[in-house]
């Protein structure tokens, strides 16, 4: 029998794994481009994977608690989530002068992926 908790974590690491291939794909496939639009892809997608893998752990990684603390625990995720993937494009565009669609298209495609997941997902019932 799995608890909740232990299927939260076996679908993160499946997400986080295919958010990982997506980006590792369409940075190679961008890198025909250039190497600098490859590198963007990949740190705007790696920084959607990284900040998702820190919401997670921080989510999942505190076992059963209250309802109240298991709130604040998301919203304290999210909020990191997002300041990992604001900063790796305040990077990737500023000091780094990488190419910004490329940046934004890594951040649109791991997101996109993280959709879909959740959407195969609730059709086999795993969420």
């Amino acid at each position: 029998m799995r608890t909740s908790t232990v299927a939260g974590r076996q679908a993160a690491l499946r997400l986080i794994a295919i958010q990982s291939i997506v980006v590792a794909v369409l940075a190679l496939a961008y890198s025909m481009l250039g190497l600098r639009s490859g590198l963007a892809v990949l740190l705007g997608g790696g920084a959607v994977v990284l900040g998702g893998a820190l919401l997670a752990w921080l989510v999942l990684g505190g076992g059963v608690s209250a309802a109240g603390l298991v709130l604040a625990r998301l919203l304290g995720g999210m909020a990191l989530k997002w300041c990992v993937i604001a900063a790796a494009l305040y990077f990737a565009l500023g000091p780094w002068t990488l190419p910004a669609a490329p940046a934004l298209f890594g951040v649109v495609a791991a997101s996109l992926a993280q959709v879909l997941f959740g959407k195969i997902n609730q059709f086999q019932g795993d969420v």
